[in-house]
């Protein structure tokens, strides 16, 4: 293995190490970024790679979130 593919693995390694801290809202995915030195979506993108989604929402739990901002925005469905 390369010391570039090397390093990339060691990325995945910590990254899938601080995904389940994400996914129960312990840490966001720009604190993960952070953590690990690198951009907030290249993270995403990572991640992405791998087969984890950024946006773990089923579709009720998005048109709630839109319903939401539209109440507070005043806006009328």
């Amino acid at each position: 293995m390369s010391m570039e593919q090397n390093r990339y693995a060691e990325l995945v390694e910590k990254a899938l190490l601080l995904y389940p801290y994400i996914e129960d809202k312990t840490i966001s995915h720009g604190k993960a970024a952070e953590i690990l030195g690198i951009f907030k979506y290249d993270l995403i993108e990572l991640y992405n790679s791998i087969g984890l989604a950024y946006i773990s929402m089923d579709i009720e739990e998005i048109e709630e979130d839109v319903a939401n901002w539209r109440k507070l925005r005043g806006i009328a469905e």
